[in-house]
């Protein structure tokens, strides 16, 4: 009789949830976090195109906030929604990217130089795919004329404040600090996309998709990079990062 644990589903599933190999752990719970948050935005992006109750939710909530609008927390949004943008996202992301080839973290460098300007262009051509209407209103606070689903900000907040944060947890050895800066960047992107609502420019639909498309979306590249840094580790060539510390960082 064949040994339950020696068969090949058995170690397949070993190696699956083996923190060490290039196709182990990180792999697993890449993949499992790619394939939620594409549920997830395909689930609200069906909704979206065949009318579904979000669509009603999302023209009522648009209309509460901008019925309930203060010229105080209107600037406030402003700012947050500005800061966020284009032009501040392409600053963060250079600045981030300058910090990693400072510290010499050059894998983390590649997912930074990958997955920012990526997810800018992803949203971009999910924009003109969906071509969905920004919402409407007789006075309206900021006036667009681009698209509106998915939220380009919100995308663009939860790559970037995700990407750091992933690599504040690798680096962090603490859990309360790792607690900490995962709540931080989901406070963020949840500012973010408030701001995005406040303003009238975005649905709530448009946030949500928005956060599982930057979510998905940097999955892919941090999975990719970090499977990549295993296997060279594995073939046994040297890692690009010259400090110990930023060689482990994809570990």
């Amino acid at each position: 009789m064949l040994n339950p644990a020696s068969s090949p589903l058995r170690r397949f599933i070993d190696a699956r949830l083996s923190p060490e190999g290039a196709m182990g752990l990180h792999l697993t719970i890449g993949v499992a976090v790619l394939l939620v948050a594409a549920w997830i935005f395909g689930a609200i992006a069906e909704d979206v195109v065949t009318g579904a109750t979000i669509t009603l939710v999302d023209v009522r909530l648009a209309h509460w906030f901008h019925d309930r609008a203060t010229p105080g927390f209107t600037r406030a949004m402003l700012f947050v929604t500005h800061w966020n943008g284009i032009a501040g996202s392409s600053v963060m992301g250079a600045l981030l990217a300058l910090w990693f080839w400072r510290r010499r973290a050059y894998y983390w460098l590649i997912v930074c130089l990958v997955a920012v300007p990526g997810g800018m262009l992803l949203n971009a051509a999910l924009k003109h795919a969906f071509r969905r209407a920004r919402p409407s209103f007789d006075d309206p606070l900021l006036s667009l004329v681009t698209y509106s689903f998915p939220s380009g900000h919100t995308a663009a907040a939860t790559v970037f404040y995700g990407l750091l944060a992933s690599y504040l947890v690798r680096r962090a050895h603490a859990w309360p600090a790792r607690v900490l800066a995962v709540a931080g960047a989901v406070a963020m992107v949840m500012l973010v996309a408030l701001s995005r609502m406040v303003l009238g420019v975005h649905y709530l639909s448009d946030v949500l998709a928005a956060a599982a498309e930057g979510a998905a979306w940097l999955a892919i590249c941090i999975t990719a990079v970090s499977t990549l840094h295993r296997r060279r580790l594995a073939r046994g060539h040297g890692s690009w990062s010259e400090q110990a510390h930023a060689a482990e960082d994809l570990r």
